[in-house]
C-alpha cells in the first residue's frame, strides 16, 4: 500500500520533529515546511493527501496559504493549527473548508486521530460495513429460504435496501458482488411466492390474509385519515422503487412527524394504467371495465390509459363515505405546473383530500431508455438513487413540502409501483394486438418460455379485463424481459440494461408509503 502523503508547514517545525517520528513510525510520509509560500509551490509540484497549516507563520498566515491551496487543488483536506482561540480566526478557518483544526501545543495522539479520521475514515467505515454485511449474510440467507408470509417479504425487502444503501456509502466493492447475488436469490424466491399467492389474494376478502395492495391501499390505510377534520395531502410520485423513497425520505423527517411507514403490493401488471387507476378508484381494473367501463382502455385501445384518475378518485370518495369529501387533483408533468402548484397549494388547504401526482421519476425511467447521455447518468441503481435525489431537492415538491410543514395536515407519500433493471432477454411469439410493453404481454395465443413468465390464461382469475375470450396475460419474472424474434438483436441491445415496470420483482411489486403529521 502506498504511504499516505502528509505536508506540515509551520515556522516551528524544528521543534516537532517527536510528532513528525511518530507519524513515519505509524506509516505515514510527511514533507516538513517552514513557511506557506513554500507549502503552496509544493503543492503544485506534487500530490499531498493531507496538508497540515499553522495558523500563525511569517509572510502569508495559514488562512492565506489555504485559500491559495484551495485554488490549486480544491479537494485536498487541510488541518490548521493555531495557537489562537479566537472565534473569528477558527470562523473564517472553517468557512474555508478546512478538514479540522487543533490547537498548540498538539499531542501525537491528537494528530493521529484526525488522520484517522480524514484519511482512514472512509476505509474503516466500509471495512466494518463489510464485515457487518458478512454477519448478516447468512442470517438473511436463512430467512429468504424459508418465508412464508407477507409481512416477512416486506421486512426482507428492507433489510436489503438497508444494506445496498450502506455498501454505497462504504464505497466499497468486496461485498458487492456477494450482495448482487442475494439480492437476485431474494427475487427468484419471491417470484414463486407472489405467484403461487396472487390468485388467492385477488379472490379473497379476508382482510388478514390478505396484502395491502393497489386497490386496497386507501381503504385500508388512508381512509382512517381522510376521515379527520383536517386535509389529507396525498403525494404519489409515480414509478418509485423502494430504495428511491429511503434516499428522499431523511430529507421530509427534518419538516414533518413520521407517524407510519410500511409497504403495499403493486398488483398486475406493475404499470401505471393498472395500478394507479386501481389505487385511485379502490377497485381492480377488472371491476373499473365492468363497472365504469367509460373510464377504462386496455392496452390495445388508443390514447392515454390514465386520463380519468380524478374521476375515479371521486367515485371512490362519493361510494365509502356518507359526508361529501372534497377533492382536489393535479397531476405534475412539467415544471411549470410544478411551480403553479406550488404558488397556490396553501388556498386548496379548504378540501378534505388533496392529492398530487408527480411524474417525474417515471418519466426519467423511459427518457433513460431513449437517450444516450441519461443512460450514461442513471447507469445503474445507485446513480438512478442518486439523480432522483437530485430531483427532490431541487423539485417544487420540496417546495410545497416545506410551505406545508407548519400547517395541520395529514401528509401521505406513496407510489403506484416501482422499476427494476433488466438485462436477461426472454423469446415470445404474439400476434399484432399482443400489448407492447417488455415486462408483460397481454394477447391471445402467446408463445413463451415457461420459467421465465408469470402465466395468467384466465384474466377473471387475477382480477383483470379480457381483450378477447381467449386473452392471457404474462408478466415477466425477476430481470427478464420479452422479445419477438423479429429483429430480436436489435430490441435486446435497445432494451438491455435500461429500467422497466410492469412485471414481477421486489423492486416494481414491493413499494413504500408514509403518513405524516405535523411536528
Amino acid at each position: 500500500m502506498e504511504l499516505i502523503q502528509i505536508l506540515w508547514a509551520d515556522d516551528e517545525i524544528d521543534l516537532l520533529k517527536p510528532q513528525i517520528l511518530f507519524l513515519e513510525t505509524k506509516g505515514y510520509r510527511v514533507t516538513p515546511l517552514t513557511n506557506g509560500l513554500d507549502a503552496v509551490e509544493k503543492i503544485k509540484e506534487k500530490s499531498f493527501d493531507v496538508v497540515f497549516l499553522d495558523e500563525s507563520m511569517p509572510g502569508i498566515t495559514g488562512l492565506e496559504t489555504l485559500a491559495r491551496i484551495k485554488q490549486y487543488n480544491p479537494l485536498i483536506p487541510v488541518v490548521m493549527i493555531t495557537k489562537n482561540e479566537e472565534e473569528n480566526i477558527m470562523e473564517d478557518a472553517i468557512g474555508s473548508q478546512i478538514a479540522d483544526y487543533l490547537i498548540k501545543p498538539v499531542k501525537p495522539n491528537q494528530i493521529l486521530l484526525t488522520l484517522k479520521k480524514i484519511i482512514d475514515n472512509k476505509r474503516l467505515i466500509g471495512e466494518k460495513t463489510d464485515q457487518a454485511y458478512q454477519q448478516e449474510f447468512q442470517k438473511l440467507f436463512m430467512t429468504i429460504q424459508s418465508i412464508n408470509s407477507v409481512a416477512e417479504w416486506i421486512d426482507v425487502m428492507k433489510k436489503l435496501t438497508y444494506w445496498e444503501l450502506e455498501l454505497d456509502k462504504s464505497k466499497t466493492n468486496n461485498m458487492r458482488e456477494v450482495f448482487d447475488m442475494q439480492k437476485k436469490e431474494a427475487n427468484n424466491e419471491f417470484t414463486k411466492f407472489f405467484a403461487k399467492n396472487y390468485i388467492h389474494w385477488m379472490n379473497h376478502d379476508n382482510e388478514d390474509e390478505t396484502p395491502i395492495m393497489s386497490h386496497s391501499l386507501f381503504r385500508k390505510k388512508f381512509y382512517q385519515y381522510i376521515k379527520q377534520e383536517k386535509p389529507t395531502v396525498v403525494i404519489l410520485i409515480d414509478n418509485l422503487r423502494y430504495d428511491q423513497w429511503k434516499v428522499i425520505q431523511p430529507i421530509i423527517n427534518e419538516y414533518f412527524k413520521l407517524k407510519e411507514e410500511d409497504a403495499f403490493f403493486s398488483i398486475l401488471p406493475s404499470a401505471t394504467q393498472y395500478s394507479r387507476n386501481s389505487i385511485f378508484s379502490g377497485m381492480t381494473p377488472l371491476e373499473i371495465s365492468e363497472r365504469l367501463p367509460q373510464y377504462w382502455k386496455n392496452d390495445d385501445d388508443e390514447g392515454g390509459k390514465n386520463l380519468f384518475e380524478f374521476e375515479l378518485l371521486q367515485h371512490q370518495m362519493k361510494t365509502n363515505f356518507k359526508d361529501e369529501i372534497k377533492v382536489h387533483y393535479s397531476k405534475i408533468l412539467h415544471h411549470e405546473q410544478g411551480v403553479e402548484l406550488e404558488n397556490n397549494i396553501q388556498n386548496l388547504l379548504h378540501n378534505r383530500l388533496i392529492v398530487i401526482v408527480y411524474n417525474f421519476v417515471d418519466m426519467l425511467s423511459h427518457a433513460r431508455t431513449e437517450m444516450e447521455v441519461l443512460k450514461e447518468l442513471a447507469s445503474n441503481e445507485a446513480a438512478f438513487r442518486s439523480i432522483a435525489l437530485s430531483w427532490f431537492e431541487h423539485s417544487s415538491l420540496f417546495q410545497i413540502l416545506k410551505k406545508l410543514m407548519d400547517k395541520d395536515i395529514n401528509l401521505i407519500i406513496t407510489t403506484d409501483h416501482g422499476t427494476t433493471r433488466v438485462n436477461t432477454p426472454s423469446k415470445c411469439i404474439g400476434d399484432k394486438a399482443t400489448s407492447t410493453n417488455i415486462r408483460y404481454k397481454a394477447g391471445k395465443n402467446l408463445q413463451f418460455v415457461d420459467g421465465d413468465v408469470f402465466a395468467v390464461k384466465k384474466p377473471e382469475d387475477a382480477k383483470l379485463p379480457k381483450v378477447n375470450l381467449s386473452t392471457t396475460y404474462i408478466f415477466a419474472k425477476n430481470d427478464n424481459f420479452l422479445v419477438y424474434q423479429n429483429n430480436y438483436n436489435h430490441f435486446v441491445n435497445y432494451y438491455k440494461n435500461s429500467f422497466q415496470h410492469g412485471g414481477l420483482s421486489l423492486e416494481e411489486i414491493v413499494v413504500p408509503y408514509a403518513i405524516y403529521g405535523k411536528k
